[in-house]
């Protein structure tokens, strides 16, 4: 069985790091096509890092409200973040030592058992603009605000 793939650019922030902090997701199919894209603010006062696996862990809750639980068991899954720290982290080739980010670390960890097969790359920051520019969007007031769970 063929398994479609999908694309996901995320980014996040925080302005004054910790600061106000947003996340921005495009999805994309496998021929770069746009499917979805959206920035939320998020509730809480957060570091970079912190903005950026709330990126990813937002990305995965919208994959699941767009294919549903039953299709994302066949997706494969692309992540491209411009942060080699989390790339690096959530693929397992750099250790967590902060509390706050092994917790974000178990909430994708967790996530990631309704999906296929899944990779992040680090990418440059050029290659990321719409998602930087969705966060700066939502941080700017242009989005909802995402409770962080």
């Amino acid at each position: 069985m063929n398994k479609e793939k999908i694309i996901v650019y995320a980014d996040g922030g925080s302005r004054g790091n910790p600061g106000p902090a947003a996340v921005g997701v495009v999805v994309c199919n496998e021929k770069g096509q746009k499917i979805k894209e959206c920035g939320q603010k998020l509730e809480e006062i957060s570091t970079n890092n912190e903005a950026e696996y709330e990126a990813v862990i937002f990305a995965l809750k919208k994959l699941k409200q767009l294919f549903g639980k039953d299709k994302t068991k066949n997706l494969t899954v692309e992540f491209r973040v411009d942060s080699e720290l989390i790339a690096s982290q959530l693929s397992g080739e750099y250790k967590i030592n902060e509390e706050r980010m092994q917790l974000l670390f178990m909430k994708v960890w967790n996530l990631k058992f309704d999906f296929g097969r899944m990779t992040f790359k680090s990418i440059p920051r050029e290659q990321n603009k719409r998602a930087d520019e969705l966060v700066n969007l939502a941080l700017d007031g242009q989005g909802e605000t995402v409770k962080m769970i």
